[in-house]
């Protein structure tokens, strides 16, 4: 297997060289043209793309026209091994770069070229600041070759524009938003305001993933044309790639938007699941993140709330409640999965560390957290709009990307992006010294013994930055530091603003930094400092470059690399060296035993650390097992998320219908053939609507009567349009028309379609979220739970579909009047939003106005 990869990966290699012998060749020529004709060239290289549709005729020139673009503006030489990159993001696949060999560079040529097509090219970030950073510092290359380039930010968009300057009475431009980029530092003054449709009609796009992702749910909720921002999805190239695909994989896009009042159900299972004791009330399985409540447990909560059966049919809503504040005290940590600031909430990125602003946990979950930490409890959503990072990206002709660590998931990125993965060459040897593990047995051991390390590399002056897996322990170790009077800065989600001062400054002599994951990816530690002090690069060098300390194992063996891949960047010396104890999350929940077993058989003292190759290879074997586990998660997620990806394609497809019917007159058609669907199944099935004689229904219903009533009650008929004597389908058909005709050119009547349309497809994420928690339990028949949920999932879209084309019948053809008054009834029945209060009488008058008591109008 080993070989069967390295001949393949040599063959492609070989084939990159002589693609790159043939960009070199043309580097002379591009260097004697005038700026003038440079820039004539890309509009050349513009125009034969145009004509023929063909990117490859035109690659060579395209690479070497960009790495001539970028000496002339960012006086930047891409190496060669960079535009080998470019050409494997190019061809789809995903360049794995060593950190530090500079792949935002890389991915500048496959950008351009891509953009000659005049389809838009996305360029994915893992966050808002990146987006800003290389849309103004990349965006020099492509403006200097005609190209237009926007940049996305939560609630803005941008276009870069060299002549554009912030006016002086809008400037509130902060220090963290000029942050240094080696050498060249961002403007905001080139970022000019634009809407969100503008952005996208650029050449090229940089954003966070979230950004595109929402934008898409968006404008799939848009009632107009004009609403919707984002063009067809041609090409996304995306930095950080491992990050985006697999690390947020398990958390789906959500739009969504408040129901009603639970906060103090939280509040009261928030109290009570603190009296439950672990292990016997509850049990925590803490590799697979799951809680269940003990017989024993049941009764006390059932004792406490003074309830016979809690999973009595009407209790159904109290075992949730008792669920998710179980889940929020058991297995959810503060400062960990996430802290909170101020009133709030927020959740904590576990593999960059940074902040997820605007994300909430789903299902009742981010409520309980609230409620745990005696917060401000806000409302619980209903989902409107929802798709997975997967199936998103899989909406694009072509993705590719690019990353530092991509081999140890190569299998997923296969099997679910069909994407491979190619290892590209350092451009220097990399000299960085990766020092094997050290284990010891307690964790007072091991940070005893970390301290001990960083005070001697700072006894000499070596620039040390320590990694944390998490919050909590970041804070700790500042505070053993301090103890120790050791000086250094920390940088964790809670000071995120400093972020470029402290990073700035990490590479200087002395300087301790200790840091949670958001050190450990995208992240340029220069040596000397940024701007480097004078002749404190040399030092650094002299004294062995950035010693890379971290403190616990990550789940996945990428996040350790990354944290290893901010030393030893471009041929710089440098080490890195991870310390772990037996009490360490994924030593004691994966390969405890294991490595324990080594401990006992070497018998040393607390204090006296394994360093053996055998820890790491336990190590590595237990990070594997979690890293099976965790594809093993995404893949289930996905497969499931693939049923609802299907219903979601027809449904959005159907809404563009509708937008598009309007637009070219055409909606009276669509009305026309929905409400005859209906009718067919009103006439087929008379049973369903009207009871049926020989089943012996007691009071079989007047057919003629009740078609009569269904036909006033939609608006289609009415005094101006009886209902005809004699209701035959042909007949039943004409007025139909007629009155499609009739309301088919009002924009309201598209209006109420996609507002039907909307609540359905809410009402059916609710039902398949509740049809997969039902089939979980269908395991224990021996029935398969994938299979059982698509059969059922499949039946509730047929229903969706049913109900759609009765919703159009019954409600869009009705006049502006019938529409008022239904809506003073809903007005009356939902006031002080207290159904027993607001409830109308049967004999009441009617809440719409007619006169006629409420029984015999729209109390029927």
């Amino acid at each position: 297997m080993k070989f069967t990869k390295n001949f393949f990966h040599d063959r492609q290699l070989k084939k990159l060289v002589a693609e790159i012998e043939r960009i070199n060749d043309l580097e002379k020529e591009f260097a004697d043209f005038s700026l003038e004709k440079l820039k004539e060239e890309s509009e050349l290289l513009k125009k034969s793309v145009k004509e023929s549709g063909d990117l490859e005729s035109v690659l060579s020139r395209a690479f070497a026209l960009v790495r001539e673009a970028a000496k002339r503006t960012l006086n930047q030489r891409p190496f060669d091994v960079q535009l080998m990159g470019g050409i494997v993001i190019h061809q789809g696949g995903i360049a794995e770069m060593v950190t530090g060999e500079g792949k935002t560079l890389s991915a500048v040529a496959p950008v351009y070229l891509n953009a000659l097509s005049g389809k838009g090219v996305h360029v994915v970030t893992v966050n808002d600041y990146l987006a800003r950073r290389d849309a103004v510092w990349m965006g020099q290359i492509y403006y200097f070759l005609g190209l237009k380039i926007s940049c996305l930010v939560p609630n803005g968009a941008f276009i870069y524009d060299p002549d554009w300057k912030i006016p002086t009475e809008e400037k509130e431009v902060t220090d963290e938003e000029r942050d240094e980029v080696g050498s060249f530092l961002v403007k905001a003054d080139f970022l000019r305001p634009v809407s969100r449709k503008e952005a996208y009609g650029a050449d090229i796009v940089y954003g966070p993933n979230h950004e595109f992702g929402f934008d898409y749910l968006r404008d799939n909720l848009a009632y107009n044309e004009e609403g919707q921002v984002q063009r067809d999805h041609y090409f996304a190239i995306i930095d950080e790639v491992d990050s985006i695909l697999i690390d947020e994989a398990r958390t789906p896009l959500i739009i969504a938007a408040p129901d009603q009042q639970s906060s103090q159900f939280y509040r009261t299972f928030a109290q009570i699941v603190q009296k439950l004791k672990p292990d016997e009330d509850y049990e925590v399985d803490e590799k697979h993140r799951s809680v269940s409540i003990t017989n024993e447990g049941i009764e006390k909560v059932e004792k406490m709330i003074s309830i016979d059966n809690i999973y009595a049919p009407q209790n159904l809503r109290l075992v949730h409640y008792l669920e998710e504040s179980l889940r929020a005290r058991a297995i959810f940590k503060r400062d960990k999965n996430y802290v909170v600031k101020g009133d709030e909430v927020f959740i904590v990125d576990e593999f960059t560390g940074r902040l997820l602003h605007g994300r909430r946990y789903s299902g009742g979950l981010h409520q309980a957290i609230e409620a745990k930490e005696r917060v401000s409890i806000r409302e619980e959503s209903r989902t409107y709009a929802k798709i997975s990072i997967q199936n998103y990206f899989r909406l694009y002709d072509k993705i590719s990307g690019m990353t530092g660590t991509a081999q140890t998931s190569a299998e997923e990125f296969f099997k679910v992006y069909n994407l491979n993965v190619a290892s590209i060459p350092t451009n220097r040897p990399l000299v960085r010294k990766d020092l094997p593990d050290v284990i010891y047995k307690s964790q007072e051991a091991k940070w005893e013994a970390v301290v001990s390390e960083v005070k001697e590399k700072n006894k000499d002056g070596r620039p040390v930055l320590l990694g944390t897996t998490s919050i909590e322990k970041n804070e700790l170790i500042s505070a053993l530091l301090s103890r120790a009077n050791i000086p250094h800065e920390v940088l964790n989600a809670k000071n995120n603003e400093q972020e470029g001062s402290i990073i700035a400054q990490a590479g200087r002599v002395g300087a301790v930094t200790v840091a949670t994951n958001m050190a450990g990816r995208g992240v340029d530690i220069i040596l000397g400092g940024n701007p480097p002090v004078s002749g404190e690069a040399k030092k650094v060098k002299e004294l062995g470059g950035l010693h890379v300390i971290g403190t616990e194992r990550h789940e996945a063996r990428r996040i350790d690399d990354q944290l290893r891949g901010r030393t030893g960047r471009q041929g710089d010396p440098g080490s890195s060296q991870f310390f772990l104890s037996l009490d360490d999350d994924l030593v004691r929940v994966f390969g405890g035993d294991r490595i324990k077993e080594l401990m006992e058989k070497f018998k040393l003292p607390e204090d006296t650390p394994i360093e053996v190759g055998l820890v790491s290879k336990a190590v590595a074997s237990a990070q594997a097992k979690v890293e099976g586990f965790n594809f093993d998660i995404r893949k289930h997620l996905l497969d499931y998320d693939d049923v609802l990806n299907r219903h979601r394609t027809n449904v959005y497809n159907k809404r563009k219908g509708i937008l598009d019917d309007y637009r070219e007159d055409k909606l009276a058609d669509f009305l026309n053939e929905t409400a005859l669907e209906y009718l067919d199944i009103v006439i087929s099935q008379p049973s369903e609507f009207f009871g049926d004689e020989q089943a012996g229904d007691p009071k079989p219903k007047d057919k003629t009567e009740n078609l009569k009533l269904i036909f006033k009650k939609s608006g289609i008929t009415s005094e101006d349009r009886p209902f005809p004597d004699d209701p035959s389908k042909e007949n039943l058909a004409k007025l139909i028309k007629a009155r499609s005709n009739e309301v088919g050119k009002d924009r309201q009547t598209m209006n109420r379609a996609l507002g039907i349309l909307d609540t359905l497809w809410m009402y059916h994420l609710e039902n398949l979220e509740a049809i997969q928690e039902s089939v979980r339990l269908r395991a224990y028949g021996q029935k398969d739970p994938l299979s059982e949920y698509r059969e059922e999932s499949r039946r509730a879209f047929r229903d969706f579909w049913h109900n759609f084309n009765a919703w159009i019948f019954l409600n869009v053809f009705k006049s502006e009047d019938q529409v008022a008054a239904h809506q003073r009834v809903v007005t009356v029945q939902n006031q002080g939003g207290d159904n027993k209060k607001g409830k109308v009488g049967r004999n009441d008058p009617c809440p719409c106005g007619s006169g006629k008591k409420y029984k015999k109008c729209h109390g029927q």
